[in-house]
């Protein structure tokens, strides 16, 4: 039987304290440089103008494969061999790979992301159902800020296998407002009064110019579509600016903005079934039934 009162804690001290010691060095050193090394990655490639993004996800895989082998060299100084080691990691990755093929496909996703970079960091995208602001391209998911302060956390296979639309890469946006007027309206005063609020605002731009076109002859209104450039940061604050003003700027005009409306017809009859006017109808005439017309 085992008894540590039997252990010569002198000889196990001189015989293994150097080869720990030795081990825990090698250990601690290789991660501090592990971590400082890679730490330098993404201001080096910024350096080279290539995008943050790409040095941030290049920055957490070499750390990753930094600290498995400052791991194996801080074994191999305790005396372990190294090499069935390997093998035995090498084997567990597969299996671990087999049973986690989605998390190496999120991990090829975001190679793919940070290689054909459709965004980079501070752009706005639409991307699997979500509209905000890139903040970080991890390994597995990406981050995104929505416009009320929200984190988004996605799987980059979900944004690679969706449609990615980049909001901001062009610099510019289009504003489009939809705005119906009475079918009794004068078109080319509405457009006249439209144009001008929307020339009024310095926040739009020159080039492209603003327009206001006929969309639709709508079952209630005459929409016309009112279109105009901004810059991609100026979008909704213009958005809702004009909004505002072209409603004001219509009402100063008379010009009217429909909203969909039902007219109501009600018949009444007499005890024969036949329909009587409202001025015969006896008081105590039953109401048989009302009929809408849109």
């Amino acid at each position: 039987m085992f008894e540590l009162g039997n252990v010569h804690w002198n000889q196990l001290l001189v015989l293994w304290g150097p080869t720990l010691l030795k081990a825990a060095a090698v250990l601690l050193v290789g991660l501090w440089l592990s971590r400082r090394l890679t730490a330098m990655v993404p201001p080096a490639l910024s350096r080279f103008g290539f995008d943050p993004m790409l040095g941030n996800f290049l920055r957490n895989v070499a750390y990753i494969a930094a600290v498995v082998i400052v791991v194996v060299a801080a074994l191999g100084t305790l005396g372990v061999q190294t090499a069935p080691l390997l093998a035995v990691i090498g084997t567990a990755g597969l299996a671990i790979g087999l049973a986690l093929k989605d998390s190496l496909s999120n991990i090829a996703a975001g190679v793919m992301l940070v290689t054909l970079r459709p965004f980079k960091v501070g752009d706005v995208i639409t991307a699997a159902g979500q509209t905000g602001t890139v903040r970080e391209v991890r390994i597995f998911q990406s981050v995104i800020e929505g416009p009320d302060k929200q984190l988004h956390t996605i799987p980059n296979n979900l944004i690679t296998t969706s449609v990615i639309t980049n909001l901001t890469i062009q610099g510019i946006r289009r504003v489009e407002l939809v705005i119906g007027i009475g079918y009794g309206d004068d078109i080319d005063l509405a457009r006249k009064v439209a144009l001008d609020q929307v020339r009024s605002d310095p926040r739009v731009l020159e080039e492209p110019g603003a327009d206001v076109v006929v969309y639709e002859l709508g079952d209630n209104a005459v929409n016309l579509g009112i279109r105009c450039f901004v810059k991609a940061s100026d979008w909704f604050g213009t958005k809702t600016t004009l909004l505002e003003r072209i409603k004001t700027a219509f009402d100063a005009a008379r010009i009217n903005i429909p909203y969909p409306q039902r007219d109501t017809h009600l018949y009444l009859y007499d005890g024969d079934g036949q329909r009587a006017s409202l001025s015969a109808a006896p008081r105590t005439a039953p109401a048989a039934s009302n009929d809408a017309a849109a």
